[in-house]
């Protein structure tokens, strides 16, 4: 099974984060490293080098983009993403985890777990679209797909 081992942010750009968005990255990139799946099919009578991977990914030109090198740096592909479909749901999800950052501070679990429970359903859908935009270009779980979703959503919020 290929997987990502090693994954930057290209942040050079953005405004510094807030302590909550750097949590999650934190969070993010933490959990991806321990468990993902991440694997480059053929493509045009291609072969994909094997993994494991290293991601960098980062925004230029107002695109998502994926440069995926192997361990030992050779490159193995880049592929650029239209932000346009992570536009919603990323504003969706930052709206819901700003109500979940302020409720953690003031209110009582019950209605923490409400929000927690809204904001899942969001980063799902996040997940989602990763998986479609990544089609073909790039083979991911569900769970890998959501530990991306929050990194883009991190590279989104400044961008």
């Amino acid at each position: 099974m290929s997987h990502i081992s090693r994954i930057e942010i290209d942040d050079r750009n953005l405004p510094p984060p807030t302590p909550e968005i750097d949590q999650e990255r934190k969070v993010a990139i933490f959990d991806l490293l321990e468990e993902n799946h991440f694997d480059l099919p053929k493509r045009d009578d291609r072969v994909a080098p094997d993994g494991p991977y290293a991601v960098e990914l980062s925004i230029r030109e107002k695109r998502l983009v994926f440069d995926v090198s192997t361990e030992t740096g050779d490159k193995a592909v880049e592929f650029h993403l239209s932000l346009s479909p992570f536009r919603q749901v990323v504003k969706d999800y930052w709206a819901i985890c700003e109500s979940y950052f302020d409720a953690v501070r003031s209110l009582p679990p019950s209605q923490i777990e409400t929000i927690d429970m809204a904001r899942r359903g969001i980063h799902n859908e996040g997940a989602r679209v990763v998986q479609e935009r990544l089609e073909g270009k790039a083979d991911i779980d569900t769970d890998t797909a959501r530990r991306l979703f929050t990194l883009i959503c991190v590279l989104h919020f400044g961008a």
